[in-house]
Order: structure tokens, then C-alpha cells, then sequence
């Protein structure tokens, strides 16, 4: 990918982030974030185990970024964009779809 790509792609991560890694760190903290999502073999979910590096994502400089971390944030953009077309009708506060998307960094609640 190119340097533009690349810029593209940190926008959009930063645009599709809206909560500060204090935010997100506390949310996976509580128990419904660890109740949501698709765990595979049991363990922690997908989701979960994003948010935990979508922190250590906001807290990396623009220059220590890694092809690995760029592609992430790449997943990131994607699993947000395509989960808020899936919004439910009615209030959305206490449900799984909001839960979901804040272990990727996204309160759709804000």
C-alpha cells in the first residue's frame, strides 16, 4: 500500500474510533463486553481481544506504526462500517449490537 493509502486509512481508523483508549480500556473491563462477540475455541472473543490492541493502536505514534497495524486499523474501519448498517430499531443502550461495536472502539451511543 502507499503512504496515501496508509493516511487514508489512520483517518478513517481515527474517524471510526470515538472512544479514547481510558474509555476503551475501561469498557473491556465490565462484563458485558466479555459477554459479546464470537469466540472461537471458547476463549475470548474477536472483538474483545481488538479493542485491546485498537488501545495500544491510539497509543502508538503515527511513525511506529506497523504494516500489521495498518491492516488492522484497515479491519477496524471495515467491522465498524459495516456493523452500523446494521443498526436495530428502538433504543440501542443496553443492547449486543452497541456492546459489539465498543469492543472495536465505537460507541454508537455518543
Amino acid at each position: 500500500m502507499s503512504e496515501q493509502d496508509d493516511d487514508a486509512t489512520r483517518r478513517d481508523f481515527r474517524e471510526a474510533v470515538n472512544m479514547s483508549p481510558a474509555e476503551l480500556e475501561k469498557w473491556l473491563d465490565t462484563d458485558e463486553s466479555a459477554e459479546v462477540g464470537q469466540k472461537d475455541g471458547g476463549g475470548e472473543s474477536t472483538g474483545h481481544a481488538s479493542g485491546r490492541r485498537i488501545v495500544e493502536l491510539l497509543r502508538t505514534k503515527k511513525d511506529d506504526l506497523t504494516d500489521s497495524d495498518v491492516a488492522h486499523m484497515r479491519k477496524v474501519v471495515g467491522y465498524v462500517r459495516r456493523h452500523l448498517a446494521q443498526r436495530p430499531s428502538g433504543d440501542i443502550a443496553e443492547t449486543p449490537w452497541r456492546y459489539s461495536l465498543m469492543n472495536w472502539g465505537h460507541d454508537p451511543a455518543k
